[in-house]
């Protein structure tokens, strides 16, 4: 993974593995491959177009070019959940203003993750290094590795706080009318307090062992639930005017998806296979993020159980072995077990909102698979 920086501010060979974004395709909006497909082409040009223009000075000209390589490998869900309210509400075939609002949807996550990494110090994303990394390398030399470190970080804030001013203009390039803007910039705002928020209650309740459940349940619904399934499928259904029945439904189906989702996360973090998910098996434990997981075996744990968690979890220096009896006990409290249970749980209630609607049957369709894939998923 390069940046090359060249003296007159372009870049070259930025971050091996990405590939053009493929030319126009057809297909319906329901599809999660063909929305990818379109925004990832939107988001493509809208970042070359920056970069042409100039719209970064000189000395950070090849800042729009990183991010839209950055943007290669996500899986643009929240473009999808977008895409499956606006079908939701009866909205037809996608228009100008979906695909803009839908890019900005996936250009905010492109934010909140970037500044997410550096929270937490995580060293890859979707298998490559994160940001911060890469630019901590490739910006670095000549000082001190720690200075080089605290340049790369200092780069990739300043890089997720431009995908952050990006998103508001893809919104406002999107072309809402008068109604769709007084329907969806609300929902818009509201998403970014709740992501500050949820982002804010996970670095404070990071290492403590006296953080409980409804902390764990808490962040997961700030963090997850509402910025991941609710507000991208409320956010459709507005652009599409859907009837408030219709909000009601996409969000009884959405929250309890989105905690399924952030267990299912939170277990492929200590036990999924790196070669899988794209990031380490040890940084929620050594960071020791307030999980259901975790908090679950806590409840559980017996004398020597509790020691185990109160020695290892949280420890930055933690290795494979530390982990693997920690795991251990995981599965010995039934944590791990009750995980998936919950999960089990959860995928049900939104399958039960979705069959209860009067969705038309592609919009139907898509959410109920979507409900399966979200929770069983192993990457």
């Amino acid at each position: 993974m390069d940046v090359g920086l060249s003296g007159d501010g372009t870049v070259v060979n930025v971050m091996p593995g990405a590939t053009e974004v493929p030319g126009a395709i057809t297909g319906p909006w329901v599809d999660p491959d063909t929305v990818r497909e379109h925004v990832g082409q939107h988001l493509a040009g809208f970042l070359e177009e920056q970069h042409r223009i100039g719209t970064v000075g000189p000395a950070m000209a090849w800042a729009p070019l990183l991010l839209r390589d950055f943007l290669v490998g996500g899986k643009s869900l929240r473009p999808w959940l977008c895409a499956l309210g606006w079908h939701a509400a009866g909205g037809q075939e996608a228009t100008r203003q979906l695909v803009g609002l839908a890019a900005g949807l996936e250009m905010f996550h492109t934010f909140a993750l970037i500044h997410d990494d550096v929270m937490d110090r995580s060293v890859s994303r979707r298998g490559r290094p994160t940001l911060h990394r890469l630019l901590a390398d490739q910006l670095g030399g000549g000082r001190p590795r720690k200075a080089d470190d605290r340049l790369g970080e200092s780069a990739a804030i300043l890089i997720g706080d431009l995908a952050l001013s990006w998103s508001n203009t893809l919104i406002q390039q999107a072309g809402l009318t008068r109604a769709q803007s007084a329907r969806c910039l609300p929902l818009v705002e509201r998403m970014h307090g709740e992501v500050v928020s949820g982002q804010f209650m996970d670095l404070a309740s990071a290492g403590r062992p006296d953080a409980t459940m409804a902390d764990a349940l808490e962040i997961a619904r700030y963090k997850t639930a509402g910025y991941t399934f609710e507000r991208p499928l409320q956010l459709g259904a507005a652009l599409a005017d859907g009837a408030p029945e219709v909000t009601e439904v996409l969000s009884a189906y959405a929250i309890p998806l989105g905690y399924a989702f952030q267990v299912r996360d939170d277990l492929l973090g200590v036990f999924g296979d790196p070669k899988r998910t794209g990031k380490s098996r040890l940084e929620d434990l050594r960071g020791g993020k307030c999980t259901v997981l975790l908090t679950t075996a806590r409840e559980r744990a017996g004398t020597v159980q509790r020691a185990v968690l109160d020695e290892l979890v949280g420890d930055p220096n933690l290795d494979e072995e530390g982990a693997a009896r920690v795991r251990t006990v995981l599965d010995a409290t039934g944590a791990r077990q009750e995980a998936e249970a919950m999960i089990a749980d959860w995928r049900e209630q939104a399958r039960s909102a979705v069959l209860r609607a009067a969705f038309p049957a592609p919009a139907r369709a898509a959410l109920l698979a979507l409900a399966d894939t979200a929770t069983t998923r192993d990457s």
